[in-house]
């Protein structure tokens, strides 16, 4: 079962034998191949980006809230 809180430690990578292991938190450990690691890796990285930008327009519309209301 997946957990609902968002994990602020990385994930641990390596490889060998021509494999890239995935080792993260609450004991998740995955094997992938290359091509399927770099594909992972694109997606976290756009996944990462919208979640940023995501934080970044929830600040604004908070400020913009205080700014309203006079605070």
């Amino acid at each position: 079962m997946m957990s609902n809180r968002p994990y602020d430690e990385a994930s641990n990578v390596t490889a060998e034998d021509g494999e890239v292991h995935v080792d993260g938190p609450d004991g998740v450990a995955v094997s992938l191949t290359p091509e399927a690691a770099v594909e992972t890796s694109d997606r976290l990285m756009a996944g990462a980006a919208k979640g940023a930008g995501q934080r970044v327009e929830a600040q604004r519309q908070g400020e913009q809230r205080r700014f309203e209301d006079g605070r």
